[in-house]
């Protein structure tokens, strides 16, 4: 494999650096503890004279998934390697999980050993594809992010490299995608607002302004497109809104209509006058995780000029009680004429979505897709196991699962009845109400059913992402924080609509 494959780094940009090694070992298909190296890690035991697996059998039984082991000295070149357990090496696609296993195993495995040798104040990781370099490349970008810019000590930045690059960049461009939804999620209320959320995502894509077009809306352009819902929410902050408009024509010549993806834009999310706890309060800087996924997606799909056109649009403003916040009972009008009692101010996310679906429809898209941290009810229903879809097309939900069981970042299909229709639509003061009228019961349910009602389009998918807002430790190869689900799984299922006729 020599001729295709480079075992380690001779670059020589990275010789002053500390350099560390993250090779894999598969579990034995068998009982028994015998060890299945990776092709690279077993290129690397031939040069080191079968010194590799002499350590592994005498430093402890069979190496477990997501288990590691670290070796010092045995490399000139890199002062700790370590090896790490990919479990294995014969699963796939898992018919319960929804997943594929052994991406999921790389990721994870990839993502503990680079932040073991990142511990160790390494500068430099080189790192085993693994057999799918893509993975082992999301798993390495995905496991060291972190979010310390406003921190005196911050932790030490580390690249990442593979000796085999096929995947590879794809898989770096996927994990950085993710890692960009993460940053703007993570970051304060008051370093990203509404203004600057707009231009981190005009300069990220600055360098594609060959396919890129950035319109950044101001309250005058809300104004006159009579977006009465969005304007209603925004009207309690002293930071004015914006309707973030991105174009990404990777198809220029192509006649083919674009695919739409809208983003909820909250930056702070108080509740306004329906004011939420001060528990947890602070969470609610991520409250835009739609927008910051759906841009997120953007300008991955751009880096990877990908083969399709894409239109963005991101509804920004905060959600604070003030005088001119909405009240209990107003009633303010949507862009297509429709009227909604406003019961909950707390429930603002689907008035701001409300005018942004009636502006898609304006650019004959191909689909809609919008995601929304809109719910504590899918939170309660799912957890941070997967993002609620609530579709009318079912060509569309086997476009957005598809994509899923390939990023692991999973769906599930919720339902989307005339039962919670009709719990929105029986309202006292106006056409619709923005919570269902028997309270909590299918909130997430009677949520996307209000959505619905600004929708025409026959390919339409409403993502519900609040349960998989943040990670505990649910997810191995992501840190405690926020998360930026679904990120990869847009940018895949966009890929995949690339090629579909």
């Amino acid at each position: 494999m020599r001729h295709r494959c480079r075992y380690f780094s001779v670059a020589q940009n990275n010789w002053n650096a500390r350099k560390g090694l993250v090779l894999g070992v598969y579990e034995s298909e068998r009982e028994d503890d015998s060890l299945h190296l990776t092709e690279s890690a077993a290129g690397v035991d031939r040069v080191l004279s079968g010194k590799l697996t002499e350590l592994l059998k005498i430093s402890g039984p069979g190496l477990k998934k997501g288990k590691s082991r670290i070796f010092y000295g045995l490399h000139e070149d890199f002062p700790c390697i370590a090896v790490v357990g990919l479990g294995r090496n014969s699963l796939g696609v898992c018919g319960t999980e929804y997943w594929d296993t052994c991406k999921e195993n790389i990721r994870a495995a990839i993502a503990g050993g680079c932040r073991v040798l990142q511990n160790h104040v390494l500068t430099h990781i080189e790192v085993d594809g693994c057999n799918d370099s893509q993975s082992a490349a999301e798993g390495a970008v995905l496991g060291l992010f972190t979010y310390d810019d406003l921190k005196t000590k911050k932790k030490t930045r580390v690249t990442t490299q593979l000796g085999c690059v096929s995947g590879w960049e794809k898989g770096v461009l996927y994990g950085e995608g993710q890692n960009l939804a993460r940053y703007l999620m993570e970051a304060p209320a008051n370093h990203v607002t509404p203004s600057v959320f707009a231009d981190t995502i005009t300069n990220r894509l600055a360098p594609y302004a060959d396919h890129v077009t950035v319109h950044k809306r101001s309250q005058e352009w809300i104004e006159e497109q009579q977006m009465g819902a969005f304007l209603s929410v925004s009207k309690g902050s002293e930071e004015p809104p914006v309707f973030l408009e991105l174009h990404y024509n990777g198809c220029p010549d192509n006649t083919q209509c674009p695919l739409l993806l809208v983003g909820k834009g909250i930056t702070f999310d108080s509740g306004g006058i329906s004011l939420k706890p001060p528990s947890g309060m602070d969470a609610m800087r991520a409250d835009m995780g739609g927008a910051a996924t759906v841009c997120s997606a953007i300008v991955t799909a751009a880096a990877l000029n990908l083969p399709i056109n894409i239109i963005g649009l991101a509804p920004l403003c905060e959600n604070m009680p003030s005088g001119k916040a909405n009240k209990p009972g107003d009633v303010v009008t949507a862009k297509n004429g429709k009227t909604i009692q406003v019961d909950n101010t707390d429930a603002e996310g689907r008035l701001i979505l409300a005018d942004a679906l009636c502006y898609a429809h304006s650019f004959n898209p191909r689909a809609i897709v919008n995601a929304a941290t809109l719910t504590g009810a899918m939170d309660v229903a799912l957890g941070s196991a997967a993002t609620g879809v609530f579709t009318n097309s079912d060509w569309l939900w086997e476009q957005l699962h598809k994509a899923s069981v390939v990023t692991g970042d999973r769906v599930w299909r919720m339902p989307l009845f005339q039962h919670y229709t009709r719990q929105v639509t029986d309202c006292q003061l106006a056409d619709l109400n923005n919570v269902g009228k028997y309270s909590r019961s299918g909130g997430a349910c009677t949520a996307a059913a209000f959505l619905r009602e600004f929708v025409t389009a026959p390919h339409w998918a409403h993502l519900d992402i609040a349960g998989v807002m943040t990670n505990k430790d649910e997810v191995p190869y992501l840190k405690k924080g926020m998360s930026g689900r679904p990120t990869r799984t847009l940018v895949e299922f966009a890929a995949g609509m690339s090629g579909l006729k």
